[in-house]
């Protein structure tokens, strides 16, 4: 590291190359913190948590009670130990509160005053942060399995939202009414996913084994069906359609650039995909064992060289190299299933949690390494970064 601050000083780095190798660092370094305990609220499984942006302080998690809990991440005691207390709870003694499981919780992009959540119960519900009511109320004819905002859309105010009926559906905010369809799928949609690149792509995932990437401009259909063959029709089935996996299509993660879409299946496999053309990029991470019949709430990395994917497996987080595929290492500490997990990317750290209704923290440790050692391995880190030569060419359309 010091040869790091060696060259920042003499100029001879760009500053942004010393953040990386130090992120880098941090996330290799992941633990289980030990003197960080999240306050246990949850009465049954944690399905879904989300950190929100503004301040990087307050994180969402919805669980299998239909319970929602606000938690402030922040030490506000100052002790080496403490515990991340629930600053309010949406909980069944609330007349609000969701009926059945909450699948996804989601902050406002802009505004900690407001975040929606959606549930088996049939409804996606935008709340008011400060009074802990329903601000709007979206009712559908089936359960609720996953919801989506664009983390950058200035234009729109849509929410992507996937449910038992094959057809994805979109919210709209402002005038709190369903304004459109997007046909293409045959089964139920258990992922839906906003390109955090451009404000106007979606991709969605289907029990189909497919993945579409639209453009909700345009009605006509979908951009591009992802094909797990790159076209290759010796390989691929019978059936005219192509798939991304062969089995349900339960995850859905892009890059935080945009420029990669990451998916995984009940196929046991994880694809990444260029996220403008749909190239299969081959990237082999072996079996990912995936058993859910609802959606994977996965995440990856942000300011790391090269950067990792955080993928629940089992009782534990498997951390993948994203380009290499290899598995770096294994999260361990739940008792149960995990469900979910969400990165920090201002402090490189991982929240988790699982069917054991725990939510916990995963932190780098902070160790002495030897000098020259840190430099090397942090210079062969740093060093490694694809150049990202595609792009949206319609963009301007």
């Amino acid at each position: 590291m010091l040869s790091f601050l060696t060259a920042r000083q003499t100029g001879v780095d760009d500053p942004v190359r010393l953040r990386r190798a130090e992120s880098t660092r941090r996330v290799l370094s992941l633990e289980l913190n030990h003197d960080r305990d999240v306050e246990r609220i949850h009465g049954n499984g944690v399905n879904c948590i989300d950190i929100e942006v503004i301040e990087g302080r307050y994180m969402l998690s919805g669980g299998s009670d239909g319970v929602i809990v606000i938690y402030d991440l922040e030490n506000s005691s100052k002790k080496s130990h403490y515990t991340c207390k629930a600053v309010c709870t949406v909980g069944r003694s609330n007349r609000h509160v969701h009926k059945f499981s909450v699948e996804t919780v989601l902050w406002y992009p802009y505004d900690t005053g407001m975040f929606v959540s959606s549930s088996f119960d049939k409804s996606m519900k935008v709340w008011d942060t400060e009074t802990l009511k329903p601000a709007d109320v979206f009712q559908f004819d089936g359960n609720v399995y996953c919801h989506h905002m664009s983390p950058i859309a200035r234009k729109h105010s849509l929410i992507a939202v996937g449910t038992k009926d094959p057809k994805v559906q979109l919210c709209d905010l402002k005038s709190g009414s369903r304004i459109h369809f997007l046909q293409g799928h045959r089964g139920e949609i258990l992922s839906v996913r906003w390109s955090p690149r451009y404000e106007h792509i979606l991709a969605t995932a289907s029990t189909d084994g497919r993945v579409c990437m639209w453009d909700v401009r345009r009605a006509a259909g979908s951009l591009f069906t992802l094909d797990q063959y790159n076209g290759d029709k010796s390989k691929a089935s019978s059936e005219a359609v192509n798939t991304a996996h062969n089995g349900r299509v339960n995850g859905l993660c892009f890059t935080d650039d945009g420029l990669y879409l990451l998916t995984t299946g009940t196929d046991d496999r994880m694809r990444l995909w260029n996220s403008a053309t749909g190239h299969n990029t081959l990237v082999n991470y072996g079996k990912v064992v995936n058993e859910s019949r609802k959606g994977v709430k996965f995440t990856v990395s942000r300011g790391c060289s090269p950067e990792f994917v955080f993928m629940p497996c089992g009782s534990s987080v498997a951390v993948y190299g994203l380009y290499t595929g290899e598995l770096v290492t294994t999260l361990r500490g739940h008792y149960n299933n995990v469900d979910c997990c969400e990165f920090h990317p201002d402090y490189q750290e991982l929240y988790s949690g699982g069917k054991d209704c725990n939510i916990l923290a995963w932190v780098p440790v902070l160790r002495q390494p030897d000098v020259e050692d840190e430099g090397k391995k942090g210079g062969a880190q740093a060093a490694v970064n694809p150049a990202f030569e595609d792009d949206w060419s319609s963009d301007e359309d």
